[in-house]
Parts: structure tokens; sequence; C-alpha cells
């Protein structure tokens, strides 16, 4: 299972349900009855538009199934504004449910559309399963948005709420172990992957507190094993994510590991140390980084004399009476009333295994009501009450920025909410915490489902809590617009942005024009239109993202400029670049990282360059520019081949994410 950037991805999923868009070109409505099964086929950007009829104050539930094609639905209410998109991570098969409240009677409208990458088509089942009035009570309603899980035939999650220094609500949903048909519970214990760090950073304080380290320490000072790289490696850097060292799991992947292998502390050490550079300088940037926070349960380990675990049971998990937590460190234990963690894919359900025995970023044992406790921690301190401000401090790189990473948790504002958040994702676990602290409430929603979204579903739950809420916003100051209130662009001018441009290393947002639409594509965004500001600046809506492209001094646009979550990205746009002309031959043979040990085969096979791996198998490399590829695989995702002074291949550099500029030298033979 790929890990997940839980930040990232919470907020696409909160931007992505926020955003008002009416329903344009509907030629075609198809009336849905309930209890009827619709199919269609459906084609790479095609649109199909089914109309459901409800009465005010309702409850409904539709499932489609995907059968070979990736698709969305978007709700809509009666009036054409956009309600929700639904899309889980099942990719082309598999379930999609859809869960509608109706605020007023009249005509709801589901779109169905493509977000497949591939030029492709596929059918789908689209049924209306379930209409009832909508629950009058918080408690009701909570039910009504897990109706699609409630049932012993599928994993499922638990949830907690708290409110005022009280537990308001726990309840589970679905299955914890199918084989067995054993239902989740709020006593059930979940694996809550990342969510795990904000205990992590929290034990770091816990020492720091006392004198025995400080977080502006040299790592090294207490992992003597982690390479010289000449820049110093703070604990502060590891606790922000701006260390600059490379992320384990991507690591491990690359040599050749799967991340369902028993993965150890002691194996990440030695990976680790067999680094030979950083991906940058520490503190300039933030790159989310799981190494980091293994790192710092180790330097809990060594400074106190316990082992991990003992020592957050002892300090912090005995003291809160959270009895069902621990840190999970030897796969082969035990674990009373344990959820096991489920995929789906075409056939049905399967296990997603996980035999991690390393803690810190992740291994963190628990239950929702357990979780709770510890939010409650930050409201009436039993534990830590000299370092909570601590906690929220976010991180500030070398040129002053302040990024949105406090220590093992995300600061953020929903609608006027001041929030804390971590979410998590390992093999079938999903897991969301959030923690408002102005209103002295939280929800933590774990689940065993990988399709699962815990972060939307959580901000479901805080809407119906807080709905209303008072919101005392400070008023942003008004953008004029055009009298019209509509920009248009002459065609001619959008034809001069199209092309490719790279976004980040070996992440390209392709750029069309169709009619007079421009429109914008990236790996995690479908083919979307882009909203004209002004002749050269547009808004993409979904991502909250502004683009512009500004002309260089000969009047060529030669890059776009991003401004998204308060950064500013300068993509330069590629040159024309004709695939066909590469000679893939010359990029053939053994590359060997000695910094990973491990040996890629790369070789020709139907006119296609492949990276062969003997234990992962194949990475399949498409051309993006001169000896630039983008591999399919998460951990392989962009390589850049290597020349000396004679135009002779020498090796090249592979990254992803999370990784950069990993070096394989060609084996000479």
């Amino acid at each position: 299972m790929k890990p997940q950037k839980e930040l990232c991805c919470f907020l696409v999923s909160l931007f992505l349900s926020l955003s008002v868009l009416p329903v344009r070109g509907q030629e075609k409505q198809v009336e849905l009855k309930k209890g009827v099964i619709v199919s269609d086929m459906l084609k790479k950007d095609a649109k199909h538009h089914y109309a459901v009829h409800l009465e005010a104050n309702q409850f409904a539930y539709f499932n489609l199934f995907q059968h070979g094609i990736d698709a969305m639905i978007t709700t809509y209410d009666p009036d054409g504004n956009k309600l929700e998109d639904f899309d889980s991570p099942n990719f082309r098969n598999g379930d999609e449910p859809v869960t509608l409240f109706s605020s007023k009677k009249g005509t709801y409208v589901l779109e169905v559309s493509s977000i497949d990458t591939r030029d492709q088509q596929g059918r789908f089942d689209l049924t209306w399963l379930k209409v009832e009035p909508k629950g009058v009570t918080p408690e009701k309603q909570i039910d009504q948005l897990f109706t699609v899980w409630d049932n012993l035939q599928s994993p499922g999650a638990a949830v907690a709420v708290a409110k005022d220094g009280k537990i308001i609500f726990e309840k589970g949903y679905g299955s914890a172990e199918m084989e067995y048909s054993i239902p989740i519970t709020p006593s059930t214990v979940f694996h809550i992957a990342s969510v795990s760090k904000q205990f992590t950073a929290f034990a770091i304080l816990l020492l720091e507190k006392e004198g025995k380290l400080s977080i502006h320490d040299d790592i090294r000072k207490y992992i003597p094993e982690v390479p010289d790289f000449g820049k110093v490696i703070t604990l502060d850097h590891l606790l922000h994510h701006t260390s600059g060292l490379r992320d384990q799991w991507e690591l491990l992947a690359m040599a050749g590991w799967r991340l369902d292998d028993n993965i150890t502390t002691a194996q990440i050490l030695r990976l680790v140390s067999r680094q030979k550079e950083l991906n940058f300088n520490p503190g300039d940037q933030m790159t989310y980084c799981n190494t980091g926070y293994t790192l710092l349960a180790e330097i809990v380990a060594r400074v106190s004399g316990m082992s991990f675990a003992d020592f957050t049971r002892t300090f912090i998990f005995e003291p809160l009476k959270m009895t069902h937590t621990f840190f999970y460190d030897d796969c082969e234990k035990l674990v009373v009333n344990r959820a096991y963690s489920f995929y789906a894919d075409s056939t049905g359900y399967k296990k997603s295994n996980l035999n991690y025995s390393t803690v810190g970023a992740t291994s963190l044992f628990t239950t929702a009501p357990d979780l709770c406790l510890w939010a409650m921690n930050f409201e009436n301190p039993v534990v830590g009450k000299e370092i909570m401000d601590k906690m929220a401090e976010r991180g500030v790189l070398h040129n002053g920025d302040t990024i949105d990473y406090a220590m093992g948790q995300s600061a953020g504002v929903y609608k006027g909410l001041k929030y804390f958040a971590h979410g998590g994702a390992d093999a079938g676990y999903r897991t969301q915490l959030f923690r408002i602290p102005g209103e002295r409430f939280s929800v933590n929603v774990l689940s065993n489902l990988a399709s699962f979204n815990p972060g939307a579903l959580a901000v479901k739950i805080i809407d119906i809590y807080l709905k209303d809420r008072e919101v005392n916003e400070t008023p942003k100051p008004e953008v004029p617009k055009p009298d019209s209130g509509i920009v248009t662009v002459d065609p001619d001018i959008l034809a001069t942005y199209s092309g490719k441009y790279e976004f980040q290393p070996g992440v390209f947002v392709t750029i069309s024009v169709e009619g007079n639409i421009l429109y914008a594509e990236a790996p995690e965004l479908p083919k979307t239109p882009m909203i004209p500001l002004s002749a050269s600046e547009f808004e993409v809506k979904p991502v909250q993202a502004k683009v512009s492209f500004p002309k260089d001094e000969n009047g060529k646009v030669t890059k776009m400029i991003v401004n998204m979550n308060g950064q500013e990205i300068n993509a330069p746009r590629l040159p024309d670049f004709d695939p066909s002309t590469v000679n893939l031959e010359e990029l053939t043979g053994d590359f060997y990282s000695p910094e990973l040990n491990t040996t890629y085969t790369f070789v020709v096979e139907s006119g296609k360059l492949i990276a062969r791996h003997f234990r992962t198998g194949d990475v399949r490399m498409t051309p993006s520019k001169t000896d630039v590829f983008s591999g399919d695989r998460w951990y392989f995702s962009h390589v850049e081949f290597i020349r000396d002074g004679n135009k002779k291949v020498t090796g090249c550099k592979v990254g992803n994410g999370r990784v950069s500029n990993l070096r394989f030298d060609k084996v000479i033979q």
C-alpha cells in the first residue's frame, strides 16, 4: 500500500467537498427509482446525469459499482449548486457509496463522470438503495453517515466525539475481522498509522521538560549512526519534517522491500546509516518524512533507557487511563479485540497485511474512546501541562515562512474554527483525529478499510455538532471583478498556454484548450476547467489554486506560476518533445545503488523502457523530456539519466515525492 501524504489528502478532499460549481450541459437526465439498478457505459471525459426527487430534510443513500472505469459522483441541489464529490481510492473497480441530505424539496442531481487517466471506457451500475427522514439527533445523523458500513459483510469504522471534557458519542460500524464476522465496537483496537506522530512529539517534549535533551540538539548527539552530511539536523527539524532526510518507506520500496514485510527499527537505522545525501538542506523546506519520527522514537529510548513502548505507556497512557493504547513494536505480539485491515477489488474484500515492528512514525494501537482521552488532555492537562503550547508551535523555514505543521499535528481553519488534525494510512487502516480547541471539541474516526475517507466523514461530524456555532472571521478584502462578472479570453490566447509544465520533479501538469475553455490535468487532478480571472490568470477551484502565465522578455510563455496553500510554485514549460526520437537501447543495462545496495536492470520490451527488479517486478517508464522518464510505481516515479562529457550514459537519478536524486551507477560489463 502506497504511503499517503495525510495532510495533503485531507486538504484536497476538504477543498473538493467545499467547492461550488453549477451543473452545466445537462442535455439529458435519467430519473432514478429506488431499488432499480441503472447501468451504462462510461468513457473518459463523459458525464451522465441522474435526477432524484426528494422532500425537505430527507436522507438518501446510493451506490455506484465500477467495472473497469474510475468514476466520480458529484451531487447537486435543486438550484444547481454543487454539494459534494464522491470518489473512493479504489481506482477502476468496486463500490462508490454516495450519501445525500436534502435541505429543501426538489430535484437533486447525481452526475457520474470519468476521472480515468487513460483513454478507456468501462461500465457502472447505479442503485438508489435507501431514503428516510433525516435524523433529528446528532447520533441518528452519524448513523446515517455510516449506513454504508453498518453491516458485518463489510469492514467499517469506530467513531468517538468529545465535547467540554466528556465523551458524548462512541459507536462502531462494520466488521473488525471478516473471516469471523466480529463486529466493530467502541472498544475495538485499531492501528492508527501516522496519527501516532503526535505521541512521539509529546514524548520528546516530556524529556526536554526534564532537561534530558533539547529539540535544538544535533540528532547525531544521540544517533551517531546518522551520516555527517556537513549540515546540522536538529530534533526540531525532525519534528516539523524539515530535515531533508529521505523517507524510510520510499527507500525500502526502492530497495526491493514489500511494505507487508516484517520491517524493524533496526533495519530502518541501517538504511539511514547508508544515506549518501539529503533531499535538501535542513530547514530549507518541508517534505513529510516518516524517517524523522522513527529517529525521534529511538532518541526517546536511548535517552530514557526504556523502550519507546514502555516510556509512552508509563508516562502518557497510564496517567491518562488510556488502558487500550500502546505502541506495537513486535508484529508477532497478540492484540486482544483487534481490528484487521482490508481492501476491496473487483473480486471482493481481501486482507491487507501489516507486519511493522517499528514505532514512532506509526504503530500506535488504540481505541476511539481512548483517543478522546488524549484530545481532552489538551484542554485540561493531566500530563504535560507545561508543554501544550509548544506542541502547537508551527515550523518556521530558513526563509521565514511558517508552515502549517506543528509537532505531530497540522494546524488550520475550517469555517472559522481553528483546528489541529492528523490523518494516517497504513495497509488498509485509515484514521483521522480533529481537535477544535476553541470549542473544546474533538472527533476521531478509525477505519479498517483502504477505500475509507475518515477525513471527509470527520468534517461532516463537525458540521453536525457545530453547525449553529457563530463564526467570527476577519472579513477578507473584496477582489474587484469585471463589470460583466464573466471573463472571456480569446481562444488564440488560450492556445499559447497549451503544453506540459513540470510542477515538481517528475510531476507534470498538462494544459489544453477545448473550444474556448482552458483545462488542467495532473496525476491527482482529473481534467478540470480553469476559470479565467483575466486574460492570463485563472482559478482551479477543486484545489483552490490560482494559475498565471507570464510572458518572458521575448513575449513567450515559458512557465506557469501556481499559488496554492500559501505557496508560489514556478512550473517551467517543457519544450516540444517527440518520444519517438529517444534511443531506448542506449539506456539499457544494470544500474546499481550503493546507498540501497540494490540493482535494477533496464530493458526494452515492445518499444517500452522497463526498470526490472528481481523482487518487486517491473516499472514501466514513459519519456517526458530528453533523458527524463516517469515511472508507473509510486516509489520509482521520476528517473533522469546521467551522461558524461562524451554523451555516454553513466547512471541515473531516481526520485519520488519524498526521495530526490538517489543515484544509481551503470554497471560496466
